[in-house]
């Protein structure tokens, strides 16, 4: 690790990310192994179709792969396709074994087929039935925490916090702080670190990469614009406060979060706690129940 900082990105969006994430997995891995980083993860907005590639790539590097996916959650019921049910939230959730992979690519089908509303959406219900072998964060200022802490309701916000650690324990659950230079952050950030001490809830700093390196936000902004119709000469347009969204290194970390080195450290402990191994040698059929009355496969189809 460079200079002994250990550090593991566990909030990065490839350009799986469809018009949104451009960082090219392709030269991830050699900018990780140039930043002195050994791990890192993948967590694309609510779809987990890079997961192979993220993987091989990681793979022939050297690099430790982290699967996961920052999902969009509902408060209310996933299956509500109503106006008023159609806001939702960030939430990351990162596969610790062979078991919560199986968990995640379940929440991120489900979200498709069963709670696609403008966006794959889960709810707290079904999350709450799929919490095994999974670690989560709090996510960006997207999250429901941050945003109750934004709103000023702590009561809320130290609620569903007690609920998260409760559905995925202690050990599993952690309060994600983020430093962009965005406006809203330093309220977030000294809330969640309170919120920390009194409810005995680890922390992880994170940076939620979009693109590699500092120069790309304008290439990201120009994509951005392509995915909601605008111009980059529109001021109302869908943009990045700030150009921080790329992938920092482990001292750069260190000096945004000096004060929190724990939340640095913490991140590198769940990488390497994160080994799932993806099987490419042997045929993975789905085994079809035949109806009640057959017995013959090829007869039915």
């Amino acid at each position: 690790m460079s200079e002994n900082i250990k550090f593991t990105h566990l909030h990065l969006h490839t350009e799986y990310s469809l018009l949104d994430g451009m960082t090219r997995i392709s030269l991830l891995m050699d900018k990780c192994k140039e930043l002195g980083m050994d791990s890192v993860a993948m967590t694309d907005h609510g779809v987990m179709y890079g997961a192979v590639e993220f993987y091989k790539a990681a793979k022939a590097a050297g690099v430790h792969p982290v699967i996961g996916c920052e999902v969009y959650a509902t408060k209310g019921d996933m299956k509500d396709r109503t106006p008023m049910n159609s806001d939702y939230s960030h939430l990351v959730l990162l596969a610790e074994n062979q078991t919560g992979y199986k968990n995640l690519i379940k929440l991120v089908s489900l979200a498709y087929t069963e709670g696609f509303y403008y966006k794959p959406r889960i709810d707290y219900r079904i999350l709450e039935s799929y919490t095994e072998g999974i670690i989560c964060l709090s996510a960006c200022l997207g999250g429901d925490i941050p945003q109750f802490i934004l709103h000023d309701d702590m009561e809320s916000a130290d609620k569903l916090a007690l609920k998260l650690k409760n559905m995925f324990g202690k050990d599993n659950f952690f309060l994600e702080l983020q430093d962009h230079g965005l406006e809203d952050q330093p309220k977030v950030n000294a809330a969640l670190i309170d919120m920390s001490k009194r409810l005995d809830i680890g922390l992880v700093a994170t940076n939620d990469v979009h693109y590699l390196n500092k120069e790309d936000a304008e290439a990201q902004g120009i994509m951005m614009c392509i995915q909601t119709l605008k111009t980059v000469e529109d001021e109302d347009r869908m943009q990045f406060e700030t150009d921080e969204f790329y992938l920092k290194s482990p001292q750069q970390m260190a000096e945004l979060f000096r004060e929190v080195p724990q939340a640095l450290e913490n991140t590198y402990n769940i990488a390497h706690r994160c080994h799932v191994e993806f099987d490419f040698m042997n045929k993975h059929l789905p085994e079809f129940h035949l109806p009640q009355g057959w017995t013959d496969a090829y007869q039915y189809l």
